[in-house]
């Protein structure tokens, strides 16, 4: 399935990381679709997230923030950070001499997030952050590079925050592109993580969210195309590291 290239408000080019899937929004409906979808399975999303990842969530997440550049003493904005699974991490490299504000679309998840750790919160879209120029060391985005409704708008925004020689970090699930892994991935997906769900949710969206979850792996630009959008935003450096063959962490740096 092609994404969608569109123009903005301001007439710039817009990039949808994957054209609108009409099996769970109507037209245009997407970004409401996500709220309200997060909303209601907040309480869920850390139990299901960590039987999906066998328990290794955690520590993936710190190595990939640690091989991206993260250190002590930065600041750092955690776009989309959900229940805080990523901001968590990077609180404990930043330590106390650093700062981490997490900023999410969804009050449920934001809600969740406050009741595990004393953190700064806002609640805002990637593609308008309400926030100055220049200010954060490292800007990271946990699995949420999909749900984003422009990726070409919230990379001009997230290099507008970072100051000269910030690193933006953005960790992703990429479909694989040979056939074999690419079926296996899928049966993991939709075969054993609606299981899991059954198990484990308690709220019925639960189980729609992870299967929504696939759907847009699989129909989510390829990263080729996210490295072309991150250096068109104006980041220098675009890179893309793999592990697993799935897991996908995007880096640059500001000019």
């Amino acid at each position: 399935m092609e994404s969608q290239s569109v123009l903005d408000s301001h007439g710039a080019a817009g990039l949808e990381p994957h054209a609108p899937l009409p099996a769970y929004y109507p037209p245009g409906q997407k970004s409401g679709f996500l709220r309200g979808i997060f909303d209601r399975t907040a309480g869920d999303y850390d139990r299901i997230e960590r039987l999906m990842a066998l328990g290794t969530g955690a520590w993936y997440r710190r190595a990939a923030l640690r091989r991206a550049g993260l250190a002590a003493g930065m600041k750092v904005l955690d776009v989309a950070a959900g229940t805080g699974a990523v901001a968590r991490e990077a609180l404990g490299i930043v330590g106390p001499g650093g700062s981490v504000v997490a900023l999410d679309p969804s009050a449920g998840m934001l809600g969740r997030l406050v009741e595990r750790v004393a953190i700064r919160v806002v609640r805002a879209t990637g593609e308008h952050l309400p926030l100055a120029d220049g200010q954060f060391d490292f800007l990271s985005v946990g699995y949420a590079l999909r749900h984003l409704a422009d990726l070409a708008q919230a990379l001009r925004e997230f290099h507008r925050v970072l100051r000269p020689g910030g690193v933006v970090c953005l960790l992703e699930i990429t479909a694989p592109q040979r056939p074999l892994p690419r079926m296996l991935a899928r049966a993991y997906f939709r075969g054993l993580v609606p299981c899991i769900t059954r198990l484990a949710a308690r709220h019925a969206d639960s189980q729609l969210l992870w299967r929504y979850y696939w759907d847009t792996i699989d129909a989510c630009v390829p990263p080729g195309r996210v490295l072309e959008a991150m250096t068109a935003a104006g980041f220098e450096r675009a890179n893309r590291h793999s592990e697993m063959g799935i897991f996908s962490e995007f880096t640059g740096v500001k000019r």
